[in-house]
């Protein structure tokens, strides 16, 4: 990501929520401690089902006197659908605001270039009265700035950047081993552990119950994770979803986002894995590639 550009994130949307039970709410739900969010720290965090598979995630940001959700706009009806259920008799209110508010992202570099800011992932100042976080997945994704649209360009013009397309991102995304395109495809396929939500700081394994909690909890207690949520680079051919990975007849994992920017649920404790490997995808020849958190 070059220090100067900015990338609009038009596939991304935002909800809003507040209300006088709004802390409760969320911490009873989200995998994440609601309570570690303030005006100068944002969080990542996700909504499991009940036997702790995979369904949403975001990064929750303060915002006056509540919460941005920063989600996914493809899923952004489903996730102000599922947060309704949930609702009940709690006094709150969701708002969705992806008509109003924009999200986007500029380098590590460039936010650190901002004043009174520090490098540590979460990390949130306001500009000009919007919020802009270094993200909280890792900190290499850079800065993101929600902003109102009308207030965008003024913004971009003060900080001296200069639009760019969002491949260039989502590209970098890719090569971290964050997936944020067409999550959709995860959803109730695999459990919130596996992708990877721990590594990115999604989780917080002592704030208690929440939906989804105690699979996540034994899965981690009992060192049960097998499987891992991983870049996807093609050499040739085409995949697609469901395809099985494989070397040497060997089923090492399975095709789980095939788009532009794929990811697979792959064994990576399996004695045939090795990232220096190439890997039989269906007709096609891939490689795996290896997320700077993975130690």
């Amino acid at each position: 990501m070059n220090k100067n550009n900015i990338y609009t994130l038009e596939d991304r949307g935002i909800l809003y929520l507040q209300g006088e039970d709004i802390l409760e709410f969320l911490q009873n739900i989200i995998t994440n401690d609601i309570n570690k969010v303030k005006d100068n720290y944002s969080c990542f965090s996700s909504l499991l089902t009940p036997q702790g598979k995979y369904l949403f995630d975001f990064i929750v940001v303060k915002h006056k006197n509540g919460y941005f959700l920063d989600c996914e706009k493809k899923q952004i009806d489903q996730l102000f659908n599922q947060l309704n259920l949930y609702k009940l008799r709690s006094k709150i209110e969701i708002l969705n605001l992806s008509n109003e508010f924009i999200v986007s992202a500029i380098s590590k570099e460039k936010f650190l270039s901002i004043e009174n800011v520090e490098e540590k992932s979460g990390f949130t100042t306001k500009y000009n009265e919007d919020p802009i976080v270094l993200d909280p997945r890792n900190k290499e994704l850079g800065g993101r700035l929600i902003i109102n649209l009308e207030k965008l360009n003024l913004s971009i013009e003060k900080l001296e950047l200069e639009r760019k397309e969002s491949h260039e991102y989502y590209s970098h995304s890719h090569k971290l081993g964050i997936a944020q395109l067409n999550t959709d495809q995860l959803q109730n396929k695999i459990f919130g552990i596996e992708c990877n939500f721990e590594e990115l700081n999604g989780i917080d394994f002592k704030k208690g119950c929440y939906v989804g909690q105690e699979n996540t909890a034994r899965i981690k207690l009992k060192d049960k994770l097998s499987k891992k949520l991983l870049p996807i680079e093609v050499i040739e051919g085409s995949i697609k979803v469901d395809d099985i990975v494989s070397i040497n007849k060997i089923e090492i994992g399975k095709i789980l986002i095939n788009k532009k920017y794929p990811f697979g649920l792959i064994k990576f404790k399996d004695e045939s894995f090795d990232f220096d490997k190439k890997f039989n995808c269906g007709s096609a020849s891939i490689k795996i590639l290896k997320p700077i958190w993975l130690k």
